[in-house]
């Protein structure tokens, strides 16, 4: 019941607010909003898009992404090279290519090295999940700025993530011009950085 009185909510205001595009595509409309922003008191922001889409991303975000995709195929490949060692011994033991006591030595040698391995991978693990956690606050923190300088005239009652959206108005989409004050913040935030140092 409430959705449905929600949805109507955001139907009526999308109504009596901005008017529909009929003959626009859904990207000229973006187009449209980045330099003419909806009077509606209900908009709403495609998050995703914003942060994907954002010069942070393009520059940093791209970069760990990148940076942990291939820590974890070398992880991955450490692993399954130490498995097939120890696979290769326990194949030389059963044929009786080797003595018990050469057979234990090796199989030590290589749960050492798996268990070094093992501290160094979650080590490198514990880094990469700080740099990711770090990088996601300021991305929130940059889109959150961008929402508070866009509506500081608190002319929008009512800002909603895209994603949780059924069907809307284009003319209510304020994705490019929140994405324009993220990379403008973004911008800022790299020379007020260069400046300090």
């Amino acid at each position: 019941m409430k959705k449905l009185l929600f949805m109507a909510m955001v139907a009526a205001a999308s109504m009596t607010s901005c008017g529909k595009q009929n003959a626009q595509t859904p990207a000229e409309a973006a187009e449209n909003n980045a330099t003419e922003v909806c009077t509606g008191e209900i908009v709403y922001v495609h998050v995703e898009a914003v942060l994907a889409e954002s010069d942070l991303y393009k520059n940093e975000g791209a970069a760990l992404q990148e940076k942990t995709q291939k820590a974890q195929n070398s992880w991955a490949q450490r692993e399954k090279n130490l498995q097939a060692e120890a696979a290769k011994l326990q194949e030389k033991y059963q044929k009786g290519l080797i003595t018990t006591n050469d057979a234990q030595a090796q199989q030590e040698n290589i749960q050492r090295r798996m268990v070094s391995y093992q501290n160094s991978a979650q080590k490198e693990a514990r880094t990469l999940e700080e740099e990711n956690f770090v990088f996601t606050n300021r991305a929130q923190d940059l889109l959150q700025r961008a929402v508070d300088e866009i509506n500081a005239d608190k002319k929008y009652k009512f800002i909603l993530n895209a994603s949780a959206l059924i069907d809307a108005d284009t003319t209510l989409n304020i994705t490019p011009a929140v994405l324009a004050k993220v990379n403008e913040l973004y911008a800022a935030d790299k020379a007020a950085e260069k400046a300090a140092k």
